[in-house]
């Protein structure tokens, strides 16, 4: 195992981006950069130390590497704020990478270069880049937060604006440019909540191995290994392999469980408590026009090479 260390805001946040990342085996929320030993949360919070809250990442760098990670982390971030994180305001929430060794200080340095250069951004970033210091991470409380208290960590990052510059600046394109770009019946889905033909669609009997993401996007979403036959006529999993949100659906007189993508907030379909039972009883019902489906032999040339491991435990 390798570790890679990243200040990017609440360090919630941080952890939730990177938690179910194929290759990263673990992440620890935390506080580094600073002189004072032990720091408490309240300290950090309040200004008392130096520290900015950060997250420790254990990672196999034969699954993923240290590139891609870099890449996760500028995504979850605004790199060009100097004064915190979105509604996080002050030094302890400032954005950082804390580099282990040289050739993480030169992955570092040149994936800033190249996003300065980018334009994404019509400010500089000003992310710095430092070389790592004693870790110190935060009680128990603070661990895998996003898990614990599911609601209040949703809540909490789409009223901070994270949710929606991440949105706008990565994942979603402007509604002119998805009309052009998706089908008109991708488009009433993801973006109308509609709701395509059961039976008449390409993944409710697929039966290759792959990855299904966010056909705006490309955000990771399903896989086949938790696809099943529900005999519903729609593409059916167990559990998701991407963070999705869950809202609650009062429409055409029901109540419904509606999953939308986490980052472009498209409409995905609903989730019901009648799947298998030995699966955790739940059934994502999910249109195809919601998904673009990646086989497993693509994955490699499509970008999405850490995704083999789901198949190769299940082989």
């Amino acid at each position: 195992m390798k570790e890679a260390i990243f200040a990017g805001g609440c360090f919630w946040c941080m952890e939730a981006f990177f938690d179910s990342v194929p290759g990263v085996t673990d992440v620890v929320s935390g506080y580094t950069g600073g002189t004072k030993a032990h720091p408490t949360h309240f300290q950090v919070k309040h200004g008392e130390t130096d520290h900015v809250e950060a997250v420790k990442i254990a990672y196999d760098p034969d699954v993923i590497s240290y590139e891609k990670l870099l890449d996760i982390f500028w995504k979850s971030i605004d790199p060009t704020d100097p004064g915190g994180q979105f509604s996080d305001r002050g030094a302890m929430y400032a954005t950082a990478i804390f580099y282990t060794d040289k050739a993480q200080k030169k992955a570092a340095l040149k994936s800033r270069r190249k996003l300065n250069k980018s334009g994404v951004f019509d400010k500089p970033v000003v992310t710095e880049i430092l070389e790592a210091d004693v870790f110190y991470p935060a009680d128990e409380d603070h661990q895998g937060f996003h898990r614990k208290n599911p609601y209040h960590y949703r809540k909490y990052k789409e009223g901070s604006g994270r949710d929606a510059f991440l949105r706008n600046t990565w994942f979603k394109p402007s509604k002119n440019v998805l009309k052009k770009t998706l089908s008109p019946l991708s488009y009433h889905v993801t973006q109308e909540n509609g709701t395509e033909m059961p039976f008449d669609n390409p993944y409710h009997d697929n039966d290759q191995e792959g990855l299904y993401v966010d056909i705006v996007s490309g955000e990771p979403l399903f896989t086949t290994n938790e696809q099943y036959d529900a005999g519903c006529g729609w593409p059916s999993f167990t559990s998701p392999l991407g963070k999705v949100k869950e809202n609650s659906d009062l429409s055409h007189g029901m109540r419904r469980i509606e999953v939308r993508s986490d980052f472009a907030d498209s409409h995905l379909g609903h989730v019901f408590d009648d799947g298998p039972k030995d699966k955790g009883g739940l059934r994502y019902c999910i249109n195809s026009a919601a998904l673009r489906f990646i086989p497993k032999e693509k994955l490699e040339e499509e970008g999405y090479g850490e995704y083999l491991i789901h198949f190769d435990k299940h082989r």
